[in-house]
């Protein structure tokens, strides 16, 4: 099997973008609105488990016990989240959100070696574009053949749907791809489209359970067993292999 392509999740893989990015700008959007709303990190790592922004403003505010009637709430939560965004774009843009480590050098060696890059998430296209240009240059979206988003495909990992929007867009089968996760979702999502995935989970899901993952790693610059070594393109063409 030769690998083509790496497909990568965003939030919490590229960067560790939840605990002090989304998290952060949720609780200002929560504000301006008047809520009196504020999620703390241990309540926001629960509430990942909900995947999407509004999905999970939907499932706390029936937690709070809100009467609304559904189109009512739905429109105010979309409001509301609209502004998270806002403010979440601006945080990336400030500088606020670096890198994971590895993750910059990985790409480079992709590249380098004629691999294609994709990107796979539900998140907002908005908020990819802020991630890539603030941390890798404008240039930087125009590196990825395939970037699939909320826009492109509705429904939330853990469904695969993104995954296999992504691999028709690249005209790939899954054995020719390998895909990068953080959360449980996302490998569910990844393996549900037939793709081998490497997790490097963050604080906020280091105690999910990533059993079906080609490997778990603290982050691409620590290799699992060559201490002081890095992860590098062997490494992940390695993992892309199904054992026998």
């Amino acid at each position: 099997m030769t690998l083509e392509a790496l497909v990568f999740d965003v939030d919490g893989t590229l960067a560790d973008t939840e605990r002090d990015g989304h998290r952060v700008a949720f609780n200002a959007a929560f504000a301006e609105a008047g809520l009196d709303w504020h999620w703390d990190e241990p309540l926001y790592s629960k509430l990942l488990s909900v995947a999407g922004g509004v999905e999970r403003m939907v499932y706390y505010a029936r937690q709070r016990g809100w009467a609304a009637p559904d189109g009512e709430m739905l429109a105010r939560l979309k409001s509301i989240h609209r502004a998270k965004t806002a403010h979440y774009v601006r945080h990336v843009a400030s500088g606020g959100i670096a890198l994971r480590p590895g993750i910059a050098r990985l790409l480079g060696e992709a590249r380098a070696a004629g691999l294609r890059l994709a990107i796979a998430t539900t998140t907002t296209r908005e908020n990819v574009h802020a991630l890539l240009e603030a941390t890798l240059g404008a240039s930087s979206i125009g590196w990825f053949a395939s970037i699939g988003t909320a826009a492109e495909v509705p429904l939330k990992k853990p469904d695969p749907a993104v995954y296999q929007w992504v691999l028709t867009e690249l005209g790939l089968p899954a054995t020719r791809a390998i895909a990068f996760e953080d959360t449980r979702n996302g490998l569910l999502a990844a393996t549900g489209a037939g793709l081998r995935c490497i997790v490097t989970p963050t604080s906020c899901s280091i105690e999910e359970d990533f059993t079906g993952a080609a490997t778990t790693l603290v982050d691409l610059d620590h290799h699992p067993t060559r201490t002081g070594d890095v992860v590098t393109l062997d490494d992940v063409r390695g993992w892309a292999v199904a054992p026998d």
